[in-house]
């Protein structure tokens, strides 16, 4: 594989242009990245913010991009393909959320109410002051304020 990249709007000029003879997708540990070929040159396509390769987590994305460019034909090279390692990542914050939501609703009426009168008792307990929805409005209308001022000058 190339060490030399494009980034997405290069690739649009060359593919509008139609001076790309090939579009790879290549598997890689963690999922596809798209080789280009264009005249002599071999180039992997980069993410914009990062710079780096581009990686594809989940092949159908990756098609539905280069779909959007208009590229409906493409070689795929999967022989660092892995069935177990491309595609799902774990998440252990999503399981954890997703946990809470299932419990969530598998509550009944009744140990809702609980549920929901202990969090409410939990916020009145609350040791930290409270300030007033008035005194914070006034508060951040001051700032702005003086920030429109200060940008004004």
């Amino acid at each position: 594989m190339s060490k030399e990249t494009i980034d997405h709007s290069t690739l649009i000029c060359l593919a509008e242009a139609g001076a790309v003879s090939q579009f790879s997708v290549v598997a890689q540990q963690g999922g596809w990245i798209i080789v280009i070929r264009y005249g002599e040159h071999q180039r992997t396509l980069i993410a914009q913010r990062s710079g780096k390769v581009r990686v594809f987590k989940r092949f159908d994305t990756l098609a539905a991009y280069l779909k959007d460019l208009g590229i409906n034909q493409f070689e795929v090279d999967i022989t660092d393909y892995d069935p177990v390692g491309s595609g799902k990542g774990t998440r252990p914050d999503r399981s954890a959320a997703l946990k809470r939501a299932h419990e969530a609703a598998a509550m009944d009426e009744a140990t809702y109410d609980l549920w929901f009168r202990k969090r409410v008792q939990e916020s009145l307990d609350d040791p930290r002051p409270v300030i007033p929805h008035e005194q914070v409005k006034a508060e951040f209308a001051a700032r702005k304020a003086a920030l429109l001022k200060e940008q004004e000058k």
